[in-house]
């Protein structure tokens, strides 16, 4: 069984070919730029060297064209090896999707209802829907939600405290993102353990550009740090996280700023960038080692937001098995574990120095003996992904399959 995944951006597409059977990555790529004249397609065949062309690709529907005769030129897909189905990510599934789905025209029409909660993610992802349904008319195509995993979040922790009217006639509340890489992440965490994932309890920290926590309890996620937006909860790359909700109109009062240029300011022009000029945290780390002020104190904020966040959960779980570090600055920014974990001894939590610097492969333990589990798991959301649309496709009447 061959599963396609695509992660269709405004401009891009990302994509992975996975083979089911042992679960090994037959192709990767990347296709950026589309729609703005001279586009890019890097390409990652296992085992072998990247690859990167220019190629023309007007909008997502060229840009899955030149996708398909790549993998067709690699010879990982042919009438021989075709495909069983396609799995899309897609941002933002409200209330209604609570599992993935198989895509029809009832389904689509529910996605794009979504769009005013995710109007930067939900167009891009059906862009790339309906490329690969034109291409592709009778294959299996299934959408996995980013949202999924935490609409099992009990009302406690998805009301938001405001008029009644916002959330049944517009659907204020909280969402979660990050959704399959937290699924990922806690089923490897439970393995790891040594238990079945619905006895274990969990907090999982996915530090990237965008970043999220999720307080897992018996398998099943109870809180998130992101809300309705990916905009609320920790410091990231671009984006404020939590602040004051009275301080966009307080700006729009004394500065004249209007709610698309605050909106715009708080998710591209804050965050790290906003503290220190720029959000790559190797960069900020480089200069905080270098005594600059601005980086050090990004780098405080940073963590203490995350500190703050690992408490609450810890009290909101009681019992909490093992932590998970995750993502692309929780996988490779040592530095920034040690801070989240530095003089937490009386909350079990114990780092390991060693361990943390010397971290490899997918799992790796960080921490002493006699602390509460510390992982970092490297995570593969394409994956989860994958492996949500085969069940998927393993409970499909057998008339429905291709």
């Amino acid at each position: 069984m061959r599963i396609l995944v695509i992660n269709s951006g405004s401009s891009s597409i990302k994509f992975q070919l996975l083979q089911m059977a042992d679960e090994s990555l037959l192709l990767a790529g990347l296709l950026e730029r589309i729609g703005e004249g001279e586009a890019s397609l890097h390409l990652q065949l296992a085992g072998a060297q990247g690859q990167q062309r220019s190629v023309l690709a007007v909008d997502h529907q060229q840009g899955m064209g030149l996708i398909l005769d790549a993998l067709q030129q690699a010879r990982v897909l042919s009438e021989a090896r075709p495909l069983a189905a396609i799995g899309h990510r897609v941002v933002q599934g409200g209330e209604h999707f609570r599992a993935p789905c198989l895509l029809d025209g009832a389904s689509i029409e529910r996605i794009r209802a979504c769009i005013p909660l995710a109007p930067l993610h939900n167009p891009a992802n059906l862009a790339g829907i309906q490329a690969c349904r034109a291409l592709f008319p009778d294959l299996p195509q299934i959408a996995v939600f980013d949202t999924a995993f935490h609409q099992g979040m009990p009302e406690s922790a998805w009301r938001y405290a405001v008029p009644d009217d916002w959330y049944r006639n517009h659907g204020v509340r909280r969402y979660g993102f990050h959704g399959s890489s937290h699924a990922y992440v806690a089923k490897r965490a439970a393995d790891w353990l040594g238990r079945p994932l619905e006895r274990c309890n969990l907090i999982s920290l996915h530090l990237g550009n965008g970043a999220s926590m999720a307080a897992i309890r018996a398998g099943r996620c109870e809180d998130t740090s992101m809300g309705m937006t990916p905009l609320e909860g920790l410091v990231m790359g671009s984006r404020s996280g939590d602040l004051d909700p009275a301080i966009p109109a307080y700006l729009n009062r004394v500065a004249g700023l209007s709610a698309e240029a605050i909106d715009a300011a708080l998710n591209r022009d804050s965050g790290l960038k906003a503290l220190c000029g720029e959000n790559d945290m190797r960069r900020i780390l480089q200069r905080a080692e270098a005594d600059d002020p601005k980086a050090e104190l990004a780098l405080e904020i940073y963590c203490r937001r995350i500190r703050k966040y690992l408490g609450g959960y810890l009290a909101l779980l009681g019992r909490v098995d093992a932590l998970i570090f995750t993502g692309g600055i929780g996988e490779h920014a040592a530095p920034i574990r040690q801070r989240i974990c530095a003089d937490l001894d009386g909350l079990g939590i114990q780092l390991d120095l060693a361990a943390n610097q010397a971290v490899n492969g997918e799992i790796a333990p960080i921490h002493r003996p006699g602390s509460r589990p510390l992982l970092v798991i490297r995570t593969n959301e394409e994956l989860e992904i994958a492996r949500q649309c085969k069940a998927l496709i393993a409970k499909v009447e057998p008339e429905k399959r291709i």
